[in-house]
Formats: structure tokens, sequence, C-alpha cells
């Protein structure tokens, strides 16, 4: 926890009338926003502000306040930045019976979440993010606030669980009864196409997989969108996706700001890779890897009932290895695992290959477990397909189906070995289950966390947890890069622990990299600062 140096409020307490009592909560969080264009009303029509280029781009840097110790709070921006003199109004929540029994309904206003939670005696406080929770204050009346929810891009476990909860604590918890259900990702905005969201409408959509507002990937035209909330009334916004979705959420979010509306964008991250920074995992996590599980039980029955039987399984991955590497660790039946993180190579010492032959006679079965991404760079660039999606994320070729053709021609023409291969891909199998008992319970948390901000003002940031607290993060801490397995952690070294597998590292990779005779900065993942020494010291560790 940070202190902002705020007073911090009392268990049970009954909030002040003050409508600039964000302004004491934030008074040594200077806004970033110019005085002189905080007191300009903004008189323009809609479509002169889309038009309008803000030359001072201080308006959109991010909201940084330090302290002493090295302490540092990435805070999100609030309705008070850009809106002098908003009213607030007591929160409803303290009169709601069901919170009768807690003994302090509100979050300290101070409160803080440190991204770091191991430190040594010497550190520095660090980075911290606003706690999320409900606020003594709230910045809309519950009879005016219009909200709607949208869901974008892939399916993922959860996704259903996410609108309801939604829906039913905006209704129950703070008596919000307009509520609209943006079909189609986001073209839906400004092609009409909404549906009426009630508690009774989605009271068992956590029992079924997908979204029952339909997804999309593309479609994002900002000022389009923009206009569609505007003309509807519409100032909850709720965006639920993953990072190239978080990125389109960001832009909404600038652009009603520039046009002066009191509308709180708020984004809810989804990747079923769990492939998202800062926070501690995304929802549908938990579920994929419990599914992938019956895919690796099923490749190592097949495997198992024959001569030099192999099972290969292919899971989803596109860049992060976390499902693949997760469900080898929870499988312990796996004996081999290739993610996007880790180099591997076929031929030769110490490659794949190699490897395969060496566990079919000693066991005389295996199970291969491979995440999308990997081995792309080894597919021959005449097969490359360099076509992207909607969304701008590059097709992968199917490695499961390369890698399977790879293995069978290996042991059929050098090797003169009969083998035994079975290629499972539950891809689709998994995205469209419903969610777990775990990820339901996160999905819950994750939409309170995100309806307590929107009604306590803050806007343009995404929730999510970090070390075990929820907090408000800046759109651009999630969006910046990906979260990668770090081949050079303890988690890593676990499963090559588990699986017995080598790190399939050449021998002149590793002399080069050791050498430091090339840059291989890129090829082993380095710009994403995986190693906290040189690329000599990572490969010294593995």
């Amino acid at each position: 926890m940070g202190s902002l140096g705020s007073p911090r409020s009392t268990p049970n307490s009954k909030p002040s009338t003050n409508q600039n009592d964000h302004a004491s909560e934030l008074e040594t969080s200077p806004s970033p926003f110019p005085r002189h264009l905080l007191a300009e009303k903004t008189q323009m029509s809609r479509s002169e502000s889309a038009k309008k280029k803000i030359k001072n781009k201080e308006i959109l840097k991010p909201k940084i306040v330090t302290g002493d110790g090295g302490y540092v709070l990435e805070d999100v921006p609030h309705f008070s930045d850009y809106m002098p003199g908003v009213p607030s109004h007591p929160n409803p929540l303290q009169d709601n019976p069901a919170y009768s029994v807690v003994k302090q309904y509100f979050v300290d206003v101070d409160d803080t979440v440190s991204q770091k939670i191991v430190v040594q005696q010497n550190s520095k406080k660090g980075t911290h993010f606003r706690r999320a929770g409900p606020r003594q204050k709230v910045y809309f009346e519950s009879d005016e606030v219009q909200a709607c929810i949208v869901t974008c891009g892939g399916l993922c476990p959860g996704l259903n669980t996410v609108v309801r909860e939604l829906v039913c604590a905006l209704f129950d918890i703070y008596g919000v009864t307009k509520i609209l259900g943006i079909k189609g990702g986001y073209k839906g905005f400004y092609s009409c196409n909404t549906i009426e969201l009630t508690p009774k409408k989605v009271n068992d959509i956590h029992k079924r997989g997908g979204t029952i507002l339909g997804t999309s990937r593309g479609g994002h035209d900002t000022v389009k969108i923009v206009d569609a909330i505007q003309d509807r009334g519409i100032n909850h916004v709720y965006i639920i996706g993953g990072d190239g979705t978080q990125k389109g959420a960001a832009m909404i979010y600038e652009e009603i700001q520039r046009r002066g509306l009191k509308v709180a964008v708020v984004g809810i991250p989804k990747t079923i890779d769990n492939d998202i920074e800062v926070i501690d995992k995304s929802f549908g996590f938990d579920t994929a890897v419990e599914e992938a599980q019956k895919a690796i039980y099923a490749a190592h029955v097949e495997a198992e009932s024959h001569e030099n039987g192999i099972g290969l399984v292919k899971l989803m991955g596109r860049n992060s290895g976390f499902i693949a590497m997760y469900a080898t660790l929870a499988s312990r039946d796996v004996d081999c695992c290739l993610i996007p993180e880790s180099p591997f190579h076929l031929e030769g010492e110490g490659g794949l290959l190699e490897f395969i032959e060496k566990r079919l006679k000693e066991n005389g079965h295996m199970v291969i477990v491979v995440a999308e991404g990997a081995g792309q760079d080894l597919i021959a660039d005449s097969l490359r397909d360099t076509n992207h999606d909607a969304s701008g994320n590059k097709l992968l070729l199917d490695v499961g189906l390369w890698l399977s053709q790879k293995i069978k021609e290996h042991f059929s023409g050098k090797k003169k070995m009969r083998v035994n291969l079975k290629y499972i891909d539950p891809t689709y199998m998994i995205r469209a289950v419903p969610s777990n008992a775990s990820d339901n319970i996160y999905c819950t948390l994750l939409a309170h966390s995100a309806i307590h901000g929107a009604m306590a003002g803050y806007t343009g940031f995404t929730v999510g947890s970090v070390n075990g607290r929820h907090a408000y993060i800046p759109y651009h801490r999630i969006t910046e890069k990906q979260k990668k397995v770090v081949i050079t952690d303890r988690m890593w070294a676990r499963l090559l622990s588990s699986t017995n597998q080598p790190s399939f590292l050449s021998h002149e990779f590793i002399k080069n990299v050791k050498g430091e005779e090339t840059d291989l900065g890129s090829q082993f993942y380095l710009e994403n600062e995986y190693c906290n020494g040189s690329i000599t010291d990572a490969i010294k560790n593995m």
C-alpha cells in the first residue's frame, strides 16, 4: 500500500456532500491538463469536435504521482481532471441491505496496490496503481446512468459471466436500470445493433459458452462509435476484449475526453492466452488450462496404447505459451512442451527429432504439447502466409500439422522406424466452453471493480488483479507490450524438470550467446527485458 497523503475514510462513515471532494482525494495528484484548457467551456458541435486536433499534447500524457522513497502512482483519469466542478453524490451502497454487515463499505482514498511485491531492505517503493473498490462519493445518480456493454475479439470462457455480472451489479448494487448490449463488437455501436439487458435476461447465461452479445474483430471507427455513444445518451461504456480491443477503448476515451463528455470508459481485459501485461492473469485462463487436460489425457491414452505412439496436442498461444506451460505442469503426462518464447530446432544434435527418438526408445511412447505460435520461424518461407486478420494479428500456419508431417517424414525416411502419431487440436472446443468456478468468481470481481470505478468518476482505465488485489490500470500499461513466459525464470525451469526435455538451443546458439559474438536479442526475446542481466548470464542461469 502507498499513501497519497489524503485523509483516510472511516468505516461506515457518512460521505460528505462536497462537490469537489475528489480534488482533496487527489490533492497530491496534479492535473496533467493545462488550466487554460480546463477553463474553456467547449461549445462546438460533435462534427467540429471530431475534427479538432489538440495541439497541446500534455492533455493525453500519463497521470503520474510521486512520493517519498521512490513511490510512484500511475493513476487513472477522473472526470474532475477535465470537467472542473462536476457534482458528486453519496454512494447508494451505504443504504444497500446486502452490505449492511460489511465493516467498511468503502476503500480508503489513499489505497494503492504495488506492482512489485518482492522487495529488498533498501528497495524503492516502486510503481503502484489505484486500488479498485467502491468510493464514498459517486459522480452519477443511479437514474441518470445509461450503460452499454460490448464484447470484442475471439471467444473466451467467462465472457457471458462478465456480461451477467455487469448487468446484475449495476442493477442490484447501484439501482441502474438502463443497460444496453452492443451486438457484434465495435461495429455494433454505429450499426444500431443493440439489445436491452436486464437481470432476468442474463440470469442463466454464465452457464453457456461464448457471448450472447456476439463478437467480431475490427470494425473500430472512433468517431462513429463516439457519435453513437453521444446520440444515445450513454455515459457508462464497458468494453471486454484483448489488447487490441483495449487500444480501441483508449482511443474512444481520448475522443470522449476531447469532446468534454461525462462518459466513463472502462476496459475489462480478455485473452485466453493470458498475455496481458501487469495483471496476474486474465479471465478464462484457468478454464483453458483445465480443459486442455482432457486433450492431453486423450493424447496420452492414444500414445500409450500403440507401439511407438506419439500424442501431439496443439494448444492456444500465439505469442505467449502460458496455456501450454501450465497445462503441461498440471498434467505430468507430457514429455515435451514447445512454446513461442523458447526457440528450438528439429535436426541434429540436441534437436527435437533426436529427443523424440530417445524418448520412444526409453518409454515406447511420448506426448508433445505445442503452442500454436511455436516454431513459426522454422516453417519454410515458401509456405508462410503473411495475411492478417481483421484485428491486425498475423495469421499463423498450423504448426501442429507441420510438426506431425516432419516427425513422420523423419522416422519413415531416415530411421525406417514406424511411429503411430495422433494429432489433437482442441482449440475451438476450449474457447467455447463455459467458465469454471475459479473463473466465474474472478469474472464477478472484475465486473464489480469496473462498475465501482465508473460510478466513482474514474475513466480511461482497465481493471485487473495485481498481486492478488484488484486495481485500476491505465490503458497504456496493458497495451504497450505483451506478457510472455520468461524462459530464464523458475517456472520454466520447473517445466523442464517435469518433462526432462532439453532446452533445444543449439551449441552454436549457446556459443554465440556466451561469446556475445552476435546480436541475438530479438531471437531470444530479450527486447521485452526478460533477463535482468546480460544474455550471457541468462544462458548460464538456464
